[in-house]
């Protein structure tokens, strides 16, 4: 069993990305939960402490909430328009081997063995090669094609390896 397919990555694509790497990590979950915190004590505090007080803990907390997705929102665009590789389609092929990239005239293998983990997001299929780099397969553009890789990651992975939906 194999199949074959191209993958464009767009900006849009890699935010996507960006941001399900950062809120599914501490410091994303941290930032948002302190930003929640602050904008309570702003909502707590309003007219029993000085105005000023008040008024920093509002942008304090929508500070530590804005942040994070706009600062991966520029990040993702400059990715995309910076990297000549990310530019280009690049050509998969999942077989009972692994995964096979290649893209002009360079290839690269990732056996099923050096597969960190493959999560499935409702937009992105994310194929980990360490805890921080992962191909970006954008769910629209495999279609039909997920349920093979899925397959074919479910024989040779290990269930803690696999977050699949």
């Amino acid at each position: 069993m194999s199949t074959e397919f191209d993958v464009t990555i767009t900006w849009k694509d890699m935010y996507r990305f960006n941001l399900y790497h950062a809120y599914h990590g501490f410091q994303g979950i941290f930032a948002t939960v302190i930003g929640i915190l602050v904008l309570v004590v702003a909502g707590l505090t309003a007219g029993k402490v000085d105005t000023m007080y008040t008024v920093l803990y509002a942008i304090f907390g929508v500070v530590f909430l804005v942040y994070v997705p706009g600062s991966l929102y520029i990040r993702s665009k400059q990715q995309i328009l910076l990297s000549d590789v990310l530019k280009q389609a690049l050509h998969y092929k999942v077989d009972e081997e692994g995964i096979h990239v290649s893209q002009n005239d360079q290839t690269a293998d990732l056996l099923w063995n050096q597969i960190y983990k493959i999560v499935s997001t409702k937009s992105n299929l994310l194929i980990y090669s360490s805890r921080v780099n992962a191909y970006v397969i954008p769910r629209d553009v495999i279609g039909a094609e997920y349920e093979t890789v899925a397959s074919l990651a479910k024989d040779h992975l290990e269930k803690y390896r696999l977050k699949l939906k």
